[in-house]
């Protein structure tokens, strides 16, 4: 019996108790069972009781009651329990409980993914760094953070678009122009630009692209700098990203905004809307009407669009894209943020506390023995990605909430101890691999049996409440955009394996011993404990390995 089914047979004895006269109330459309908070007090627990009575008239422990008396009475279940205020514990008979192996088996990837955020249609922006230079550590956590959102949210049924928006216009080609051609010249960088060993290897492929370039005037030397830097530069960020297992659906250009005459069409369109006007020779939009600190200048006096313009402009175009919902992932300097993006969508017409959600990361530091490899003063993704491994930086980074600032040992991140959280779930899966091929040996075959009524050691009945709460799990992470449930669930299920593992096997002893039913049985247990390890870790961008 999975969770939902149980769930279902709830909401089936609150009919018939309705039915009987016992209730006057509607019976709910959807109701959850959870875990219970200590071990001992069943399987699952509802607290329906204490949600419901004051509709029927009653005391929470009496409405329990009269529940649990009917709950009693469904298959699969072994007993029911009021506790406390009006709690109702449940615990599964093994034959019901164990049948969750098959039902995970039998899932495969889908076991986990839902329909809780059907219907939404998102646009999740996040990393969105200047093709000035490679990612840094900042931009790393944002790039595991959201690419895991995004897998959370498409896993529980929303519609995502996982966008990257390119500032490739107005000062950023001074800044890496001007860096580049200092650097030719062999002057120092311009105030505001940028040094580092990137740029020197920029210069050279510039030097290679247009040998002519220090014969040109200034400002075309300029502009062919940014016209060869630029390309590479964000070929090496995709690069990057890729290595990280992170991938954009659109990569979207600040440049093709202006280019498209976007940010003029924006601010005639908000003007219409009536919360532009004119002042001092600018344009400006009037945000303080939605609990912006200050009103906000769109076009300078000099004609000159403003970066606020162009988020404005950059807002509409996701508007027009068809995204109800548009989600910002931005760095920590970025609470200012917050307001003037919000006033822009309610400026826009827009509901802020439904269309548009800003969330802010907080600074993050690795310490450890290649922290001293650096260029530019700078610890860049790709030097993260050699030095800790793609899959221990993005599970360490994805573990901890978005909001909390952090810092982590990269030497600890490397190690291949059960202390190490991402190599302890890592090394359960590929566990339970190895299980399965050394049992594939001795002539264990799923195929040939499957008795849930024998598992009932108690590690078993542990380890089948685990596996079925990962659909709850995975629901909520995605609702509320908080990844790191998963891989704290992901943990809590490695533990249970491995307690299970050291208690119960699924091969015989020896040569002599036959091959039977509990053996097939609890290998359908550990196949479901892989599938479940495996699922979890993809939505976290990280590998399920089967030999470690």
């Amino acid at each position: 019996m999975t969770p939902e089914q149980l769930a279902a047979a709830i909401r089936a004895a609150l009919a018939d108790l309705v039915a009987a006269g016992e209730f006057d109330l509607e019976v709910p459309e959807t109701l959850r069972v959870e875990r219970p908070r200590q071990a001992g007090h069943g399987d699952w627990s509802t607290n329906v009781a204490m949600q419901l009575a004051k509709t029927a008239g009653m005391p929470p422990r009496d409405f329990a009651g009269k529940l649990a008396g009917a709950l009693e009475q469904v298959a699969g279940i072994a007993a029911v329990e009021v506790a406390g205020p009006g709690f109702i514990n449940i615990t599964l008979d093994a034959a019901s409980a164990g049948e969750l192996a098959r039902t995970i088996v039998e899932a495969g990837a889908a076991y986990g993914q839902g329909t809780s955020e059907a219907g939404r249609v998102v646009n999740l922006e996040y990393i969105s760094a200047n093709p000035t230079g490679p990612l840094h550590i900042g931009h790393t956590r944002w790039a595991a953070l959201g690419d895991a959102m995004v897998r959370l949210l498409r896993a529980a049924g929303a519609e995502v678009a996982a966008e990257y928006y390119i500032n490739d216009a107005g000062g950023q080609v001074a800044k890496l122009g001007g860096s580049v051609l200092a650097k030719l010249r062999g002057e120092a960088a311009p105030e505001g630009g940028y040094d580092g060993e990137y740029v020197d290897g920029l210069a050279e492929q510039v030097r290679a692209g247009r040998p002519d370039i220090l014969d040109l005037p200034a400002d075309e030397a300029l502009q062919a700098a940014w016209d060869v830097a630029y390309p590479i530069q964000l070929a090496a960020i995709k690069q990057t990203l890729a290595d990280f297992n992170v991938a954009f659906d659109v990569w979207f250009s600040e440049k093709g905004l202006h280019d498209a005459g976007a940010v003029e069409q924006a601010v005639a369109r908000l003007r219409e809307q009536g919360h532009v006007f004119d002042q001092d020779g600018a344009i400006w939009l009037r945000t303080t009407d939605f609990t912006d600190d200050k009103d906000r200048v769109l076009i300078r006096a000099n004609g000159v669009p403003t970066y606020f313009a162009a988020d404005a402009a950059y807002y509409l175009s996701k508007k027009d894209r068809g995204f109800d919902e548009k989600i910002y992932l931005l760095g920590a300097d970025h609470h200012g943020y917050i307001g003037r993006l919000k006033a822009i969508a309610a400026c826009a017409g827009d509901d802020p506390e439904h269309n548009i959600e800003v969330k802010i990361g907080q600074l993050v530091n690795i310490a450890g023995e290649r922290m001293g490899k650096r260029r530019g003063n700078a610890l860049y993704m790709d030097e993260l990605i050699e030095w800790i491994g793609p899959d221990a930086l993005r599970y360490s980074l994805a573990r901890y909430p978005s909001d909390s600032p952090l810092s982590l040992d990269g030497e600890e991140m490397r190690r291949q101890t059960n202390d190490n959280p991402v190599f302890y779930v890592q090394y359960a899966h590929a566990r339970t691999s190895n299980v399965a091929r050394l049992a594939a040996e001795d002539g264990v075959h799923r195929e040939d049996g499957f008795d849930p009524s024998l598992l009932t050691d108690p590690t078993e009945a542990a380890l089948l409440a685990v596996l079925g709460d990962f659909p709850r799990v995975t629901a909520q992470a995605a609702s509320l955009l908080e990844p790191h449930r998963v891989a704290r669930y992901l943990e809590n299920l490695a533990a249970h394996f491995h307690k299970w593992y050291d208690t119960c096997r699924v091969r015989p002893m020896n040569a002599d011993e036959p091959v039977t039913d509990l053996h097939r049985t609890r290998l359908w247990l550990n196949d479901a404990t892989r599938t479940v390890l495996a699922n979890g870790l993809g939505l976290l961008g990280v590998s399920a390995p089967e030999r470690m």
